[in-house]
């Protein structure tokens, strides 16, 4: 016969609505007593009715919305078969997904697809542009009823549900200790960002220059360009960059665009004097790994980062399940031995 919360709260000597708050997520608990209706809960063997939450999930039809800045950006493929595998796995719930891509990083854009999302959707997966506007958005929404995952790219002060994706800052300073590793400690660099309106690029700069000043101060950051995660951009710019700086002994490739970067490395003809260090493992970084020319990468998870917050999205609506902190993705170094692990 299978347990139920009624029991939890005798063995426990606690109310019913307390085990269900703890339970379900859905209040304040003292932890002391949250505690110890877990381990009830679990020696017991409780399990959550979820036929019946099920049923109950496809009467109201949930809508969660997806708005990615996906366009033209490799990395997101995986992004979005994490999504798609997310979705197949609460199919029984009758949630469907209302997936839109954007190109580049327009935030009248972003608003737009917003604001014609707001009344079709019950929670909503953002990949956002962090600025002030699409913060405030986000903060009205939470305020009317309309939950906010952030996926990928944070915004600051938004006040969203929870962000899932990597720790930017970790993976620059990840990213500048494999460069000192491969220059001895002494290199002038150029950074290759995709662009300053999304957070965790910015994050992985910090986190790369905090790094390599308190450990390789002999390296200097002699420029920085952006790519807008696009390869043709990343191409001009790293041309322009390097007829700047002449004296340019490494590259590090932020996020998006490294095909174009390393495109106009090796067309320099200065491409054994250049080290490259770069993010993601798309099939583009593999590929200029295999060249020579990329020699490492901090590489995170897309497809985990696309199926956990649909996870936690279905999580919320159908079960209240507040997340109780943001999930981030580990850090993974790639280099030409393990790339096609």
């Amino acid at each position: 016969m299978a347990v139920t919360m009624k029991q939890i709260a005798e063995a426990c000597g606690v109310s019913r609505g307390t085990v269900d708050r703890v339970l379900n997520n859905r209040g304040r608990v003292r932890e002391e007593i949250a505690d110890r209706v877990r381990e009830k809960a679990k020696e017991l063997g409780y399990r959550p009715n979820t036929a019946g939450k099920a049923l109950a999930a496809r009467k109201k039809n949930y809508v969660i919305g997806v708005i990615l800045t996906s366009e033209g950006v490799e990395f997101f493929e995986e992004v979005l078969n994490g999504i798609q595998k997310g979705q197949e796995e609460i199919a029984d719930y009758g949630i469907t997904l209302l997936v839109r891509s954007m190109k580049g990083y327009h935030v009248e854009k972003q608003l737009a697809l917003m604001e014609e999302m707001k009344a079709s959707v019950q929670l909503l997966i953002l990949n956002g542009i962090n600025d002030e506007r699409i913060a405030e958005k986000i903060q009205e929404y939470m305020r009317n009823g309309l939950p906010v995952i952030t996926i990928n790219a944070d915004v600051e002060n938004s006040g969203r549900l929870c962000y899932v994706g990597c720790d930017f800052n970790s993976s620059g300073r990840t990213a500048g200790g494999m460069l000192g590793l491969l220059c001895g400690g002494d290199a002038v660099v150029g950074i290759a960002t995709g662009t300053v309106k999304v957070l965790g690029h910015n994050q992985r700069i910090t986190g790369f220059s905090s790094l390599c000043k308190t450990r390789y101060p002999k390296i200097k950051i002699e420029d920085i360009i952006e790519t807008n995660d696009d390869d043709e951009t990343g191409y001009e710019q790293t041309c322009l960059m390097l007829k700047r700086c002449p004296e340019l002994t490494a590259i590090y490739i932020v996020a998006a665009g490294a095909a174009g970067v390393c495109r106009a490395v090796e067309e320099s003809q200065r491409a054994g004097s250049i080290l490259v260090v770069a993010s993601d493992n798309t099939n583009s970084v593999r590929e200029w790994m295999r060249k020579g020319i990329i020699k490492a990468a901090v590489c995170q998870n897309p497809f985990g980062q696309g199926y956990h917050a649909v996870q936690m999205a279905a999580g919320y609506l159908v079960q209240n399940l507040v997340p109780a902190s943001d999930y981030i993705v580990k850090n993974e170094i790639r280099i030409l031995e393990n790339i096609d692990e």
